[in-house]
């Protein structure tokens, strides 16, 4: 008798097990976007519905999505709804809202069709600053680029984001589709991708294009970088220099921080005519960035961007990606609560994205006490008595939204006056870095903290005078005054005298542009006394100097290079004179003028300063 019991058991919990793991296999999304087909600038999009048991059920489009802090509505970009059953008889669909459609019958749903129209020919129509910001707008270009955001193309069931996705994209075999999702489709004209949840789908952007990328290999993290040049006038390997050199400096910045294994660039150019992007910047997400410039920025001007833009996005990895609250770990993509701590998610990040460049010597110290200043006035135009907490919680609506870019001023600020505290407290062994990485270890990407109790947290693993900071400038009213900040680094305003660049004379270069790309002084200009005393004419051509050559694609490196001269340092200029060929050589000649900035002027806390820089 027991052992048909048992039988009847183990066949019974056979059953079961089957029923219940084929009930977790349907439940997934499964979206196909089909790119080889286009209609009237717009793609369709197939979403297989998971197992409904509800009557109704509201299919959603993003009506805001995390690191952009504005409403879009991606919702009104979606044309002709559909929603079937498993015989293709359609069901009633009602649209709630913007973003929102209902559908009746929901437990006999088998698919939803919609299409998709792109944001960017808004942009073209508007012009600047109207529409979607670009770098998280989507692009439909036949044939040529489809820039794809996902929560531009894919929505999500209510209540069900935490379904297993599975996206197909169905695309142009002359199309490369760049992102940090791994294909699992070997087809070169079909790409899998499956993801764990809706907010994994939204966090990784792919972009379609003629194969224009490159790779390299960045301590142990692969990076792929992919460019969209409608003209073709910028490739991937020509710009990734600078693009190598910015990940390598910030991997060794990081140090541990950083765990990435993928990291994805995605640069659009804009043609700037027409339906196109206008709107330029990036946008961050956990493995990837998406970039948008415009095409006709001269290529070393384009890297100088990439560093600066890129380097701010990539340490969103740190922040909010790797360390953030409930309102960002469970974000609502069509009723947003907002955090408090705006000023570290963009703050912080936007001054380890300057912090970064002089720590690793690719700008000086000086240059980064200018940017710094540079915040400090652009926080003074905006409400400097408005708690940065207060702001950031209601950030949706005014008058709080209209105080939304003082994250990348005072916020910045707020994140160097607690690195200099730390740093002060520690004798310069600790600084803000050190801080990020305690948070890190403390909650990490998938334990979010409550905003209330991180302050706290904050003074816990610091000092009681962080907390204080906090308490007074970050949640109160009170405006910060840096100068203090500056001085506990021996750094205060004063007059220095400084030599000129030897090119420049009275703020007017004494060199320009010629033919075929010809380095040219200038006539009609007073000469500088290094190019007078060298003995140089107008209109004499420059083609070399101490043995390296240079033409107007240089200009910018020459320029660099000659900051570094010391008077009296021996040169010599190879020219071209009235179309003969010669030599000039000599000592460099500077000029100098009194100058007003930052320095460190307290010899006493030099090594202090050292470390907040350097260490």
């Amino acid at each position: 008798m027991k052992k048909i019991i048992l039988g009847v058991a183990i066949a019974t919990l056979f059953i079961s097990y089957q029923a219940t793991a084929q009930s977790k296999k349907n439940q997934k999304v499964e979206v196909t976007i089909d790119l080889n087909v286009v209609k009237e600038d717009k793609v369709q999009v197939t979403v297989l519905a998971p197992t409904i048991t509800e009557k109704e059920i509201v299919y959603n489009l993003p009506k805001i999505i995390p690191g952009t802090y504005s409403v879009d509505d991606y919702g009104k970009f979606i044309d002709d709804l559909k929603a079937m059953d498993s015989k293709g008889n359609e069901l009633e669909v009602t649209k709630l809202d913007e973003d929102s459609w209902q559908i009746k019958n929901a437990n006999k749903l088998s698919k939803v069709t919609y299409w998709v129209n792109d944001t960017f020919d808004i942009e073209g129509n508007g012009g600047f600053g109207k529409g979607v910001f670009s770098p998280a707008g989507t692009n439909i270009m036949e044939g040529k680029n489809f820039l794809i955001n996902n929560h531009g193309f894919v929505g999500y069931f209510t209540n069900k984001k935490d379904l297993n996705y599975t996206l197909t994209i169905t695309h142009p075999e002359t199309l490369f589709g760049a992102t940090s999702l791994v294909d699992t489709d070997s087809s070169t004209t079909s790409d899998v991708f499956s993801v764990a949840r809706y907010n994994d789908l939204v966090d990784n952007p792919i972009m379609y294009s003629a194969p224009n990328y490159i790779t390299f290999n960045v301590e142990g993290m692969e990076i792929l970088f992919s460019v969209y040049s409608p003209t073709g006038t910028h490739t991937a390997k020509d710009l990734s220099a600078d693009l190598e050199k910015c990940m390598r400096a910030q991997k060794k910045f990081l140090g541990p921080i950083n765990s990435n294994k993928r990291y994805t660039v995605l640069l659009y150019l804009s043609d700037m005519n027409g339906k196109d992007a206008k709107g330029f910047g990036a946008l961050e997400h956990n493995s990837s960035t998406s970039v948008v410039f415009p095409e006709m920025m001269p290529n070393a001007a384009l890297g100088k961007q990439i560093i600066d833009v890129v380097s701010h996005e990539f340490f969103h990895i740190v922040t909010p990606l790797g360390v953030h609250s409930n309102e960002i770990h469970y974000f609502d993509f069509n009723d947003p609560k907002m955090s408090q701590h705006l000023w570290m998610y963009e703050g912080v990040t936007e001054y380890f994205a300057n912090l970064f460049q002089v720590n690793q010597g690719l700008i000086t110290e000086e240059a980064f006490y200018k940017r710094m200043i540079g915040k400090i006035k652009g926080s003074k135009r905006q409400n400097d008595t408005m708690p940065f907490t207060v702001m950031s919680e209601n950030v949706l609506v005014s008058p709080y939204k209209d105080q939304y870019l003082n994250v990348y001023e005072k916020g910045a600020l707020i994140g160097m006056c607690i690195d200099i505290i730390i740093r002060e407290k520690s004798n310069g062994e600790r600084g803000i870095l050190d801080l990020m990485q305690k948070l890190t270890n403390e909650f990490g990407p998938l334990r979010p903290f409550n905003d209330k109790d991180l302050f706290a947290k904050i003074t816990d693993l610091t000092y009681p005078e962080v907390g204080a900071f906090l308490n007074t400038y970050v949640a109160g009213p009170t405006p910060i005054n840096y100068d203090d900040y500056f001085a506990k680094m021996g750094i205060a305003k004063t007059k220095i005298k400084k030599a000129v660049n030897p090119f420049i004379n009275k703020k007017s270069a004494g060199i320009t542009g010629g033919s075929n790309k010809e380095i040219k002084v200038k006539t009609n200009n007073d000469l500088s006394p290094f190019l007078t005393s060298l003995g140089l004419k107008g209109d004499d051509i420059i083609s070399a100097i101490n043995g390296t050559e240079y033409n107007l694609d240089q200009i910018s490196e020459l320029m660099t290079a000659a900051q570094k001269w010391n008077d009296g340092d021996a040169i010599s200029m190879k020219i071209k004179r009235d179309g003969k060929e010669m030599t000039l050589s000599g000592k460099v000649t500077l000029a100098y003028e009194e100058s007003e900035g930052y320095y460190n002027v307290d010899t006493s806390k030099v090594a202090l300063k050292e470390a907040w820089l350097k260490k």
